[in-house]
């Protein structure tokens, strides 16, 4: 009789880690100080988020950008006591930002549908952030959110659900919609 072969269950992939160097571990202790009231330490941190909120937001909000950017950084620092793991700064942060974004970005309502975007640029060229801007400019801010967090940021569906608060099934439903939304708009 031949042996009975046990199948071990697939384990799920670890989920992201979050950085564990660099600016954000340097970041910690300025967390811990600002935690404390300092307030040249709310100074510093301020200088080192603003350009990776700004980088989040801009693709998302669009001409609302900074004013995403400066909700954003109102809400990080408000709930800056909250947060018990200085490690994890990045990811708060960028939660806090997308959100943030895709709040403002709907408040605003100036998008305008794919579907009435009409004599876009030729993709090669000078032009072409311009001509990406532009199409992204015309979908609606939660797609550009989930592609932002899924091709900028690398992050996978159940990564991006949690910092968008919504299921890994709307997650890709979005993602398939504002791929397709992007190849109708580019290719016209």
């Amino acid at each position: 009789m031949p042996p009975v072969r046990r199948r071990t269950p697939l384990r799920p992939p670890d989920p992201p880690r979050e950085p564990r160097d660099g600016p954000w571990v340097a970041a910690a202790p300025l967390v811990r100080a600002a935690q404390a009231g300092d307030a040249l330490a709310l100074g510093d941190l301020l200088d080192l988020l603003t350009p990776y909120v700004t980088r989040l937001c801009t693709p998302i909000a669009q001409r609302d950008a900074p004013d995403a950017v400066q909700e954003a950084l109102i809400a990080v620092f408000r709930g800056i006591g909250g947060l018990d793991d200085p490690l994890a700064l990045y990811g708060w942060v960028r939660t806090v930002a997308v959100r943030e974004a895709v709040r403002v970005a709907g408040r605003a309502a100036r998008e305008t549908p794919v579907e009435h975007v009409e004599g876009l640029p030729a993709a090669a060229g000078p032009e072409l952030a311009g001509d990406v801007r532009d199409v992204l400019r015309r979908m609606t801010p939660e797609h550009r959110a989930v592609l932002v967090l899924r091709e900028l940021e690398g992050l996978d569906e159940k990564a991006a659900g949690e910092v968008l608060n919504v299921s890994r099934g709307t997650v890709k439903s979005r993602l398939h919609r504002a791929r397709n939304s992007f190849r109708k708009a580019w290719t016209r």
